[in-house]
Parts: structure tokens; sequence; C-alpha cells
């Protein structure tokens, strides 16, 4: 199969991420594989062997008809059997795509269950029937996107994320180099994971922190995530304002997840709305309790691999966070066993490809 992933931009989130895994696999497999991305290249973004396009497609209407004309010629020259899109920019442009070749069969994919307001549910809406399948990473995800009427249910279908569970598996060597160069002591340290927008509801998270100090101030609280703008400054003030400067720790972006993972005791997502985050079956990966929002396809990833509670409620999410920290640490541990055992038995990113190999091939069998 000649394939062709179309994405926004490479930048470093759970989506992409996934999107080059799936692209690797494929081109480990024998199918010739390449990336269109739409935006230019980023100081900070995913590394790829594959081969990549950029459109260099900016806010500007000029760029936009350069990139898709761009486009154009590249999918003429390359002859592709299909076009894989990721998250609402990537999805209509492949669809404009595929309007201009129609022989080529396209895959939508979305990522989280609130990609935009009701113009970009219109315009999934009127693209719709351009993609011959449109994939959910949660039925949480695909559920609200056909209430909405962005899509159809009869050419809908969910395909969750999935976890390299090579690269996320505990090592107790690495966990004690990394808390000792992080100067972790004898602290109970949770981690989150994610970029610092409204999604991540980090406000709720901090609230529920300082809820827990009251109780454990042996606790500390790892961010790692991508500071964007206005939210990220407000975050901070928050933290500033509750006086959590000396326990919460603020990573940035980070490449190393695996170490960081293994640092930390257990890990937390205080969302107010998701997908299906990729940080969250890493975590499980690692043998860590999880205490997560149940929002999106969370309750579909955790099942009874961790605790879940209800989004926007401070009280609840300290409540959970205290119960994993009063827990023994044999406790903890068959906690993290179970939820390894979920990932390696339901979400496991090899797996993951093999449905896409599958879905693939039945839609380009003849019919």
């Amino acid at each position: 199969m000649r394939i062709v992933y179309v994405l926004t931009s490479l930048g470093m989130g759970g989506a992409e991420r996934q999107a080059l895994a799936v692209a690797h696999r494929m081109a480990q497999r024998g199918h010739t594989v390449a990336v269109l991305v739409l935006r230019p290249a980023l100081a900070e973004q995913w590394p790829t062997a594959l081969s990549v396009v950029h459109l260099g497609i900016s806010k500007t209407p000029t760029s936009a008809i350069v990139g898709m004309a761009t486009a154009c010629r590249f999918v003429r020259d390359f002859k592709p059997d299909l076009l894989h899109s990721h998250s609402f920019h990537a999805n209509i442009a492949a669809r404009l795509l595929k309007l201009i070749f129609p022989r080529t069969t396209a895959i939508s994919t979305i990522h989280n269950v609130y990609e935009g307001g009701w113009q970009r549910m219109l315009a999934y809406r009127l693209t719709d029937c351009l993609a011959t399948r449109t994939a959910a990473v949660s039925q949480a995800t695909a559920e609200r996107f056909v209430r909405l009427h962005a899509l159809s249910r009869e050419r809908c279908i969910v395909l969750p994320n999935g976890i390299d569970l090579a690269a996320f598996a505990p090592d107790s060597n690495r966990r004690a180099l990394m808390r000792c160069a992080m100067g972790a002591a004898d602290s109970f340290i949770w981690l989150a994971a994610g970029r610092l927008v409204p999604a991540k509801d980090y406000p709720n998270l901090l609230r529920a922190f300082a809820l827990l100090r009251h109780s454990r101030p042996d606790a500390r609280l790892w961010i790692a995530g991508e500071s964007l703008g206005l939210e990220s400054s407000r975050i901070g003030t928050l933290a500033s304002d509750m006086d959590l400067q000396d326990s919460v720790r603020w990573l940035g972006l980070q490449r190393d997840m695996p170490g960081l993972f293994d640092a930390a005791d257990a890990f937390v997502q205080a969302s107010a709305w998701e997908g299906m985050p990729l940080a969250v079956g890493e975590a499980m990966a690692m043998q860590k309790p999880v205490v997560v929002t149940n929002v999106g396809g969370l309750q579909e990833l955790v099942g009874d691999g961790g605790a879940i509670v209800p989004p926007r409620d401070s009280n609840a999410v300290a409540s959970a966070m205290l119960t994993v920290m009063q827990q023994s640490h044999e406790s903890r541990q068959a906690q993290g066993w179970r939820a390894r055992e979920r990932i390696e038995r339901q979400f496991s990113m090899e797996s993951r490809a093999d449905a896409w190999e599958d879905l693939y091939a039945r839609l380009l069998a003849p019919q």
C-alpha cells in the first residue's frame, strides 16, 4: 500500500506522536509511507525518518492556496492508495484532496471530544461524505460527534490509541537515577503531563493538590507540558496565590517521559475534556497508580486500572489522591501491575497497528 499521513503539524502533542507511531509501523511492514504536514517545520517537533513534506500553510489565504496547490502536486506524483489524516485542519485538507483525487481512499481521525465550535462542526458535516471512514479515538468522542451531526454513524468507527509497551516499561535503576537527579529525596511525587491548555484544567488540579497538601505535606507535584501563552501565566499566578511554589515543579516540554514516569510515584490528570490521552495510558504501562477525571474516553481506557472521579471537582480529585498515598507500597504496586496488564491486553501499539492495517486492506479491497 502507498499511504500518506496528513498532519496539521509535527508539534509535540499526543495526536502527532500517535500518528507517527502508526506511520512508522506501516513503513516497517513494507508499505510506502510519506507524511504531509500543513504547517511549517517547528523548532520543537517529533523527529521522524519518514519522508516529510511541509506545505508551509499559515493563517493567510495566500499561504493556504499555495500550500494546497503543493499538496495536489505531491499527491498527483506520489499516487497514494490512501490518505489518513489526524485532527481538524488536516482532516478537512485531506477531504478536499479526496475531492480532487476521487479514487484515493480517505480516512479521518478525531482525537478529542472537542475540536472546536459550531463552524468546525459544520465543516465536518459538509465534508463527511468525502471521508471513506472517520475514526474516533474513543466511544465517547464518536458519540458526541454523531450527536452533533458532525459525522454519520454509518461511516464512523472507534479505534483507540495505542501505547508502545517496549518504550514505556518500568526500570528500577532508571527510577533511582532520575529521582536522584531530580532531587526527589523521600517525597511522594505526583506527575501530571500535557500542554498548559484549558482542556487539561490545571486550575482544578492545583486546587486539588492544595487540599491534599493539608493532609500530606510530603506530596510534590511535577507538571510536564509545554507552556502556551496566557493560560500558562494564569496557571502560574494561581499556584503562587495558593503558596504552592515550593511543592509544584514546572518541567516544561519533556522528551524523556519514561524516565519521569519511573521517578514518579503516581500519575494524575484532572482534565475538563479529552479524547483518549496518551499520557494516562503510558502511566498505566509504567505501572503507576492513576487518578483521572471521567471525561472523554478515560473511563474506556482506565477501567478498573485506576481511580476515576468527576470533572471540575477538586475535592474528589484530592480525595482520590489521598487514598492512593494512604495505601501500602504493596497495594500501589498491585494496582500498577493491573494497570499495565490492562494496557497490554487492550491498548498495545502493535494491536493498534494491526487494526489500522486491517482497516486499510478492507477499504482498499475490490468491491
